[in-house]
């Protein structure tokens, strides 16, 4: 009959369908309790610097971590899988940096007191972004220290994900602020955003004066610190400071400079316990590492600019070469700041 080959009567169907959401209700519930109480979440300060935090903890949703039992410092907001270190206050007002009242590292408490304070109207020449240990100014590239403990390196957030403002560490300027890249007088911005955080090492330097090998075509350094490509889910703030892994690099060659792209990964990030090199990468994020290397091999063209190459065979190198990059041009910063290397316009303490 109809019936029968419809599976029952009408009533029946309707049954069975409402108790089978009833059970997925149920079993999304149970999982959504479950993934709360992930011991990463609870997100109290280990910062130095004392803090009251909010009593209590408080339920909500942690963009990049779904919905989570979390607390964070008074006046300090949820982000990512940590607490950002903006407070509610205007936005050219001194500011706690990210990754360091929340979720720091131990070896990160020497840079704990550090705030940021922005001067200038953003997106013109004025605008700058000063570092400052109480009254005294201090530079993001002298005196934050390269290494964050556990093998792990501080990072200088210049670019937040998914911004297009071309900012960066003045190297020539006094005390090396964060200023927007200017070119004929205008400042740069790129023509479409930038998908990860991006940065620079502190303590690092591509010397100019170094020859790299034939896998590099033999090109000399750029003049600037290491650059990092950060691949986590939090958008990271300009200016913070977060421990981040390595995972591998590029060997990118601009206008015939070497200029390494370190990629690394937040140590908080949700996925970081998983990804450990580089070819881990391409198991949790597909498509990350061609993504990054085919975005900055094009992103000059729209200025009618010659795509940019690669050395190693357009490879991305693993883990322990990043590592050897980041020694390397560590010693490089180290003969920089004792006088072995020339300075040229640099600004060095």
């Amino acid at each position: 009959s109809h019936t029968a080959s419809t599976g029952g009567d009408p009533t029946s169907v309707m049954w069975r369908n409402y108790t089978q959401l009833l059970s997925a209700v149920g079993v999304f519930a149970i999982l959504l309790i479950a993934y709360s109480q992930v011991p990463s979440t609870q997100l109290r300060a280990t910062s130095a610097r004392a803090v009251r935090p909010l009593p209590g903890l408080k339920f909500k949703h942690v963009p990049g971590r779904g919905f989570a039992f979390a607390r964070c410092d008074r006046g300090y907001k949820l982000v990512g899988g940590g607490c950002s270190s903006s407070p509610d206050a205007p936005a050219n007002a001194n500011r706690r940096m990210s990754g360091l009242a929340c979720n720091a590292e131990a070896a990160q408490a020497v840079v704990a007191s550090i705030v940021c304070k922005k001067q200038g109207e953003f997106g013109t020449e004025d605008f700058k972004m000063d570092f400052m240990e109480g009254d005294k100014p201090i530079s993001p590239w002298h005196n934050i220290p390269l290494e964050a403990g556990n093998g792990l390196y501080n990072m200088v957030t210049e670019i937040p994900k998914m911004s297009k403002a071309k900012m960066e560490v003045d190297t020539k300027g006094e005390n090396n602020p964060i200023k927007q890249d200017v070119k004929k007088g205008a400042v740069r911005y790129y023509h479409g955003p930038i998908f990860w955080n991006y940065g620079c090492l502190p303590q690092t330097w591509e010397d100019p004066n170094v020859k790299g090998d034939d896998q590099v075509g033999g090109a000399f350094g750029d003049n600037d610190p290491l650059d990092v490509v950060e691949i986590g889910s939090a958008t990271l703030e300009m200016g913070s400071v977060t421990a981040v892994k390595p995972l591998g690099v590029l060997s990118m060659i601009d206008d015939g400079e070497l200029d390494w792209k370190l990629i690394a990964i937040n140590a908080n990030d949700p996925k970081a316990a998983e990804i450990n090199d580089v070819d881990d990468i391409e198991k949790h994020y597909p498509g990350t590492v061609s993504g990054i290397r085919e975005w900055f091999r094009w992103y000059k063209t729209p200025d009618d600019k010659p795509v940019n190459a690669f050395g190693h065979g357009e490879k991305a190198l693993g883990k322990a070469d990043a590592l050897k990059v980041i020694e390397e041009t560590h010693q490089h910063y180290k003969d920089l700041m004792s006088g072995k290397s020339e300075k040229g316009k640099l600004w060095t303490p």
